[in-house]
């Protein structure tokens, strides 16, 4: 059940567990694209993030990378999406050893689709900009669960307690 916010400039759709997730095909940081058809059977985490190289996307990302073993290890893959160019997203990955895919999703239309996208409050002003979400999709492409306006901090800790891992 997708529940509809609208901001300044947007219609925000939030999705809801047993929703269908938005197909999308988006390139990674080596310019390859990857798809979420890509990963059908297969558990996602796909997380949005602000901007790379950033302190909290970076404790975040870096959350990610200390417990992939264990979320691969569950049977879980790991996507990352920002509206950063694929060479920014490059030098994110090696300086801080990412090895899960990093997509850039430059037009933000992959954000909006995933209710990712919004108004947020920053320095003080209200901005629309990617609204930093964790959508889980299940093996059958539907989603497991969706989560907004997370926090970096022990973010990537609370997601493995509520499934499980």
């Amino acid at each position: 059940m997708q529940s509809t916010v609208t901001t300044k400039l947007h219609a925000i759709t939030k999705l809801h567990s047993e929703d269908p997730a938005p197909g999308f095909t988006l390139p990674d940081a080596a310019g390859r694209r990857i798809s979420l058809a890509d990963y059908r059977g297969k558990n996602v985490i796909i997380y949005f993030y602000p901007r790379a190289a950033t302190p909290g996307c970076t404790t975040e990302a870096c959350d990610f990378r200390d417990s992939l073993a264990a979320l691969h290890g569950a049977g879980f893959e790991v996507l990352g999406i920002s509206p950063d160019a694929r060479e920014a997203l490059s030098a994110f990955a090696a300086e801080h050893a990412l090895t899960f895919p990093l997509l850039a999703d430059k037009d933000h239309a992959v954000a909006l689709a995933y209710g990712a996208w919004g108004e947020k409050l920053m320095d003080g002003e209200v901005r629309e900009g990617t609204v930093r979400s964790t959508v889980v999709v299940g093996p059958d492409g539907n989603v497991v669960l969706a989560q907004y306006h997370v926090s970096p901090q022990g973010h990537v800790r609370a997601l493995r307690e509520e499934l499980g891992i």
